[in-house]
C-alpha cells in the first residue's frame, strides 16, 4: 500500500508542476519512479519501466493540456501535421532501441539531459529566431530527433520542441500550445515502443515495460492536479518557481549521477 501511495503522490506532484511551470512531468516521474521500483526489488529493469510508464502517463495529461491550448487558439495544427511523421518514427524507433539496452546508458543519458534541463530552466534560455520552419525533410528530421531524445528520457518533448519552434520564428505562446499537441504522438509512439518489448521475468501486471499499477495511479494523480497547477500559474511567481525547480532537477541529476558511481 505504501508504494501505491507513492505512485499517487508522484502523479499529484508531476501534474501540479506540469500545469504550473509548463514542463513535462516526466522529468520528475522517471527518476522517482525508478527509485520506487528499485525499492520494490525490481532492480534489473527499473529504468526501462520508469521510461515506458512515464510516456504512457503523458497520453492522459497531454490530452487535457492539448484541449486547453486548442480552446485558446494556440495550436499550429499545420506544424503538428508536418512534424508528426518524424515524431512517430523517431519516438518508436528510439523506444524500441532503448527497451533492448542495458540500464546504464539510459541512466547516463538521462542524467546528462537533467543537467541540460536544469541549466535551461535556471537561465530561461530562449533561442534567437534565425529562420522559418523547414520543409518536409527538415521537419521529419527535427521530429525524429525530438522523438528519439524524448523516448530516452520519458518526456513529452516540450523541452526540445519549444526551443526548436522559437528558433524558427514561432511566437512563444503558439510554440507552447503546439508543443502540447506534439506531446500526444510522442506519448503514443513511445508507449507502444516500450509496451511491445516484454522483458524476461518482468513485473507482474505489466505490459511490456509499462507498469500498469503505477501508470493508473500516476495518471489519476496528474490529471487531478494539472488544472490546479495551471490556475496557480496566474497567482504565483512562476519565474522564481522555475529557478527553484531547476535546483530540484539539479539535485535529482546529482543524485542519479552519484548512484552510477
Amino acid at each position: 500500500m505504501e508504494f501505491l501511495a507513492g505512485y499517487i503522490l508522484l502523479g499529484l506532484a508531476a501534474g501540479f508542476v506540469a500545469g504550473l511551470l509548463g514542463v513535462g512531468g516526466g522529468l520528475i516521474i522517471v527518476p522517482v519512479l525508478s527509485w520506487l521500483l528499485e525499492a520494490q526489488g525490481l532492480t534489473q529493469n527499473a529504468m526501462h519501466y520508469a521510461l515506458g510508464t512515464s510516456l504512457a502517463s503523458i497520453l492522459f495529461t497531454s490530452i487535457s493540456s492539448l484541449r486547453a491550448h486548442h480552446a485558446r487558439g494556440a495550436v499550429e495544427w499545420s506544424t503538428v501535421r508536418r512534424i508528426t511523421p518524424g515524431i512517430l518514427f523517431g519516438t518508436f524507433v528510439g523506444a524500441a532501441l532503448a527497451a533492448r539496452l542495458s540500464p546504464l546508458p539510459l541512466k547516463i543519458f538521462f542524467v546528462v539531459f537533467l543537467f541540460y534541463a536544469a541549466v535551461q530552466m535556471w537561465w530561461n534560455f530562449k533561442p534567437t529566431a534565425h529562420r522559418q520552419l523547414p520543409g518536409p525533410l527538415g521537419m521529419f528530421g527535427a521530429g525524429s530527433a525530438i522523438g528519439a531524445v524524448s523516448s530516452w528520457v520519458g518526456i513529452g518533448g516540450g523541452t526540445l520542441s519549444v526551443p526548436f519552434q522559437l528558433w524558427c520564428n514561432v511566437p512563444l505562446h503558439r510554440a507552447i500550445g503546439t508543443s502540447a499537441a506534439i506531446g500526444l504522438p510522442i506519448a503514443a509512439a513511445g508507449a507502444v515502443g516500450y509496451a511491445l518489448h516484454a522483458p524476461a521475468g518482468g513485473a507482474a501486471g505489466s505490459l511490456g515495460h509499462i507498469h500498469l499499477t503505477a501508470l493508473a495511479c500516476i495518471a489519476i494523480g496528474s490529471v487531478t492536479t494539472a488544472p490546479l497547477g495551471a490556475r496557480s500559474a496566474h497567482a504565483l511567481p512562476v519565474g522564481k518557481l522555475k529557478r527553484v525547480f531547476a535546483l530540484f532537477l539539479l539535485v535529482l541529476a546529482i543524485r542519479m549521477a552519484w548512484s552510477l558511481l
